[in-house]
């Protein structure tokens, strides 16, 4: 199977679930608890997973995706159908987690980098870390919405489009929002670093 097909065999999947996504999005606007569940059980991890990279702790994330899940059970019957229910979702999601990275801001605490643990760990292992840990302390350097954008893209793979309607931006800032953060990862980085954004070389 070559690349085309594989990419073609992606986008089928990928558009059989954000159907299966929208019925359970309009069961939920006629109150179906049941819809609401299984809507909750596919986003907690995905919604768990993004807000653990951007917020400070998992209480933090935890009230984020309680309100983001709990406006989407008020608010499902205004999709309009106009995206992806996930790019819809995850608009709600930034919206929430912007408010609570901006408190967190006043009280210097936002995105700070997360302790390891102290298991041995094999050279490769340690030095891959150490790498990771430089990645994540230049990404908590970078302007919110900057390191969001790159949050988008890399850890979540959503569209230059996609991401101007979670933040609800012109696409033509997102791409400005994208070159200044790669500019200053480079920068902070240095051009040789070989690690990268969710394992993407080029910034």
């Amino acid at each position: 199977m070559d690349n085309a097909d594989t990419k073609q065999d992606v986008v089928t999947v990928s558009a059989a679930g954000n159907e299966l996504e929208r019925e359970l999005l309009r069961r939920v606007s006629g109150g179906d608890r049941d819809a609401f569940r299984d809507l909750y059980l596919r986003y907690h991890r995905r919604l768990a997973r993004f807000l653990s990279r951007v917020t400070r702790g998992r209480e933090d994330a935890e009230e984020i995706i309680n309100d983001t899940l709990w406006i989407v059970w008020q608010r499902a019957g205004d999709f309009r159908n106009a995206s992806r229910v996930s790019t819809w979702i995850m608009g709600i999601a930034y919206r929430r987690a912007l408010k609570v990275i901006r408190r967190a801001a006043t009280h210097a605490r936002v995105m700070t980098l997360e302790g390891t643990d102290n298991e041995p760990l094999a050279v490769d292992a340690l030095e891959a870390a150490d790498n990771r840990q430089m990645l994540e302390r230049a990404l908590a350097t970078l302007p919110v919405e900057q390191r969001l954008v790159l949050e988008f893209t890399y850890y979540l793979d959503h569209s230059c489009e996609e991401i101007a309607e979670i933040m609800e931006c012109p696409v033509n800032t997102v791409k400005t929002r994208m070159f200044h953060a790669r500019r200053k990862l480079r920068v902070l980085l240095g051009e040789d670093a070989s690690y990268g954004v969710g394992g993407h070389r080029e910034y």
